[in-house]
């Protein structure tokens, strides 16, 4: 299965397609899943420090390379920095880690996973807490963050960097400030919320764009079971529903198909070895104009990840949502 791609403003070219690691921690699991994934013609997987499977990735991608399975040029890796190391004495230690737990010399893309900086615990990267919620850095601008960031793409450890989770202001801001420019956002996007307004932003700086919870992240609340999160599920909508009955296809590979066919690279997350290769066989149709049409107007406009836990920072990105919600606190699993 041969995935489309588009260009970043390194030369790169970004699979249009991958696979999204999010709350996968189980070793058996996500070995079974990054083995259907890459056999099956993905070569864009997306992870983070966050997410904590950075070393069962790298254990996986040691044994495809090292047997000769896939060249490590083919192959397309993002990770992310996590909120508690935007200090800059604190981004090449990370991302030292990182490279180590990987087992690669250097990250495709990487991101910064949230505008919002938080304090980590002494000596080690986990956050800091207070009263069980995380407790706001608010020294570090973004761009003290990015010039550690861009010695690292200097020295060729990071070969393209980019956003995560920010809004079209602190996108602009930073890539008016920024020498080396911003190569990728990666935000929620799916028919409910399109982010119309960011894509156009995108267009214009020469940004490329990733998706995230592209089918709506059905299983987003077990991140954090006492968090706010918004109900929607995309994959019932009935314009999907119909789409995927007209083309013979799941609602599922509707919801992708008309992301990448806007250009836009999708990441679904998932651990089953059947919808792993469902997934990424949505690049043998495409869907008419007037069908893309029908989804792009979908009246429904939910946004389902709202980052309740960071609500008060001064970065928090989302001026739509109601900030007079309860901040949530963090459970550390």
């Amino acid at each position: 299965m041969t995935v489309e791609t588009v260009p970043l403003n390194t030369g790169a070219q970004l699979p249009l397609f991958g696979l999204g690691t999010w709350q996968v921690k189980d070793e058996t699991e996500l070995t079974v899943a990054l083995r259907a994934a890459l056999d099956n013609g993905y070569r864009l997987i997306d992870t983070a420090h966050l997410y904590q499977n950075e070393h069962i990735i790298g254990d996986v991608l040691h044994e495809y390379i090292s047997s000769g399975k896939i060249k490590r040029e083919e192959l397309f890796i993002t990770s992310k920095l996590p909120f508690v190391a935007h200090a800059p004495e604190d981004v090449p230690k990370c991302v030292e880690g990182q490279l180590k737990a990987l087992k690669l010399d250097y990250i495709d893309l990487y991101l910064i996973h949230c505008p919002c900086p938080f304090k980590h615990q002494e000596g080690s990267f986990l956050p800091l807490l207070e009263n069980g919620k995380l407790v706001f850095d608010e020294q570090t601008s973004h761009i003290d963050t990015w010039r550690a960031l861009e010695k690292l793409y200097h020295e060729k450890k990071l070969r393209a960097l980019g956003v995560s989770n920010f809004s079209g202001k602190q996108l602009q801001e930073l890539y008016d400030l920024a020498e080396v420019k911003p190569a990728n956002i990666q935000v929620e996007c799916h028919i409910y919320w399109p982010q119309e307004p960011l894509r156009a932003l995108c267009k214009k700086l020469g940004v490329t764009f990733t998706a995230y919870a592209p089918l709506g992240s059905p299983g987003r609340k077990a991140a954090r079971p006492d968090g706010v999160w918004p109900e929607g599920d995309p994959l019932l909508e009935p314009v999907v529903q119909q789409l995927a009955a007209k083309y013979h296809k799941t609602a599922a590979q509707i919801l992708i198909r008309h992301l990448t066919q806007h250009g836009i690279s999708a990441i679904p997350k998932s651990i089953s070895p059947d919808r792993i290769v469902e997934n990424i066989s949505t690049f043998d149709f495409k869907l008419s104009d007037e069908d893309m049409h029908a989804l792009d107007t979908i009246p429904t406009r939910i946004r389902l990840f709202i980052f309740d836990f960071a609500v008060g920072h001064p970065l928090f990105p989302h001026d739509d949502v109601d900030t007079s919600i309860p901040r949530s606190g963090l459970k550390l699993h």
